[in-house]
């Protein structure tokens, strides 16, 4: 090469500059898995994050959006443009969405009020508290035992079921819990010891949504998972300590200016890491291997990936800095593999054959933002608008008018559909093994 030119180090390709090379077909397309690895320990039944904005700092991701794709098999990460107390009762919100067996339940006196049990009731969406005297269960309150009631400066005990409460042993299952239930027709099962000391709740709805949700991705406890942002700064070590009493399973760690490859932000990361050794931390934006290797080093579980390929995004274009994304995945995951280090690809993604490309580059997990904005969350809100969705997803037009009256359950099953049928052409019956496919140069694709 001319001397002139030496200073190009190589030729980067995004999405649609590539077609993944087919395979022999040797997989049923129902046993294909998406199971993948989030961070060293998290795994995920499906390998998608939702961002906590995107790059126009539109919020994706507050405690109902974590929620539904969590039951999907994903995470979503929630976003920091709130009060730390806000932010952890939003994880919190989600941890305490789903259980299978809940082990500390909320529960009030006999001598709060019936108002300080509505206001409970209403934040976190159940319809009863246990009443405990010290630790001892002696009745409950539920929106039936209210329903009629108008003065909610009332003491609990004048209107809580407190006789012929139901209960079980500790340690009963969801099964024998199922049985118990249906045979008294009550929704909620206290469990107590041999004291008649609460020691954790069961409930039907919690039984149904296992049911209802068998993909769904949980901590080893039985609740749904959920990650939470952090900016490098002065609050990060307190906003992640009061993150993690909320039990939240991961905090994502960026700078600013979207981009982490600083002194001061490896510093960072390694002194939250040394702080709390069992924190699970995804770390970036990053686009090279020198970035991805400082940062292993210095604690994270797993690197964010992307700069300026996001929808939206103008940070290439403002800057004239950035890096094509399948490019940046495949540079950074060579180093990311001799840690065993999950990457986790952060922008560009469109369509759902960019997941296929993105990860047969290597990538372990995919971060979507503007895919998810405005789309419907509950199954309630459903808009009877067109009947021929699917067939939009041919052009060049924004996410939002390709996704923007949907439901998040049906761009998941686009997504993960179009994903499977990837994985099918190309004979890989889970991600890793579609990593070992190769790429084929594809001009003009859109």
């Amino acid at each position: 090469m001319d001397k002139k030119y030496d200073r190009i180090v190589w030729e980067g390709l995004n999405f649609s500059d590539v077609l993944v090379v087919p395979d022999k077909a040797n997989v049923n397309f129902d046993d294909i898995s998406l199971k993948t690895r989030l961070t060293k320990e998290i795994v995920l039944n499906m390998p998608l994050i939702s961002a906590p904005t995107n790059a126009e700092l539109q919020t994706i991701t507050e405690s109902e959006m974590a929620i539904a794709i969590a039951r999907q098999g994903g995470i979503g990460v929630v976003h920091c443009n709130m009060s730390i107390e806000l932010q952890a009762l939003e994880i919190d919100k989600v941890k305490r969405s789903q259980h299978g067996v809940i082990s500390d339940p909320f529960y009030l006196s006999p001598n709060h009020y019936v108002r300080e049990a509505l206001e409970l009731m209403g934040r976190y969406k159940i319809s009863g508290v246990p009443i405990c005297e010290g630790k001892k269960l002696v009745g409950i309150i539920t929106n039936r035992d209210i329903k009629f009631e108008n003065n909610y400066e009332r003491k609990i005990y004048e209107l809580m079921t407190s006789e012929n409460l139901i209960t079980a042993p500790e340690r009963t299952s969801l099964g024998e819990a199922k049985k118990i239930l249906a045979k008294y027709k009550i929704e909620k099962l206290p469990l107590v010891d041999d004291e008649g000391n609460l020691k954790g709740l069961i409930t039907i709805k919690d039984i149904e949504k296992a049911i209802k949700y068998p993909n769904a991705a949980h901590d080893k406890n039985g609740r749904l998972l959920v990650a939470a942002m952090v900016l490098c700064g002065d609050e990060t070590l307190f906003r992640c300590e009061k993150l993690m009493e909320s039990r939240v399973d991961a905090v994502v760690l960026e700078s600013n200016y979207k981009y982490s490859y600083s002194d001061k932000f490896i510093n960072k990361v390694r002194e939250v890491k040394n702080s709390f050794k069992n924190l699970q931390l995804i770390v970036g934006n990053v686009v090279t291997p020198d970035a991805v290797h400082e940062l292993i080093l210095a604690g994270a579980d797993a690197i964010k990936v992307g700069l300026g390929t996001a929808t939206n995004s103008d940070i290439n274009i403002n800057s004239g800095v950035g890096l094509p994304q399948l490019t940046a995945i495949s540079s950074c995951v060579h180093e990311a593999r001799k840690y065993g280090v999950p990457i986790i690809a952060d922008g560009g993604i469109r369509y759902s054959g960019d997941l296929t490309k993105a990860f047969a580059a290597g990538a372990d997990v995919c971060m979507l933002g503007s895919m998810f904005l405005n789309c419907y969350i509950n199954e309630e809100k459903i808009r009877l608008h067109k009947n021929d969705r699917y067939r939009r997803f041919i052009g060049n037009i924004s996410a939002k008018e390709l996704y923007g009256d949907m439901k998040l359950s049906e761009i998941i099953e686009y997504l993960s559909n179009g994903l499977k049928l990837g994985m099918y052409y190309c004979g890989a019956k889970d991600i890793s093994e579609l990593r070992k496919c190769k790429f084929i140069r594809a001009k003009n694709m859109r």
